[in-house]
């Protein structure tokens, strides 16, 4: 990883902590760069009603396109509250990704990150182990 991937798994797992998770006290953070180098970021926002909920990586790709972004080039995305496996982005907040060309993603985990090609990522089922 280089130097702006690092910077990305650190600002994901900061944002993580501002998540509005009152009910499953799961905090998930995330920081992706566009073509252009602007960084964005977002939290999960929780809501009583659970389909109002949105992901953390979808925040940040919405603050992104929403200020004329339409390439993404890499996505990090950390869960300061996962214990036992890393999380990966669920299949909605992947799908928004692939509208947007994402390249790589970072999945940080208990401090330490890792970084997947999209098209490896996509087909993950937030059961895969962070170890080989």
């Amino acid at each position: 990883m280089n130097e702006s991937d690092t910077k990305l798994a650190k600002l994901a797992e900061e944002i993580a902590k501002t998540a509005y998770a009152p009910y499953s006290k799961f905090r998930v953070g995330a920081a992706l760069i566009t073509s252009s180098g602007n960084i964005y970021t977002g939290c999960n926002i929780e809501n009583a009603s659970y389909p109002a909920t949105v992901c953390a990586e979808d925040v940040a790709v919405f603050k992104a396109i929403s200020e004329g972004e339409t390439k993404i080039e890499t996505l990090a995305v950390a869960c300061i509250d996962a214990e036992e496996q890393p999380i990966f982005p669920c299949g909605v907040s992947r799908q928004r990704m692939s509208e947007f060309g994402t390249e790589d993603v970072i999945v940080v985990h208990k401090g330490e990150a890792k970084k997947y090609k999209f098209e490896d990522v996509l087909p993950f089922d937030n059961k895969i182990k962070f170890k080989d």
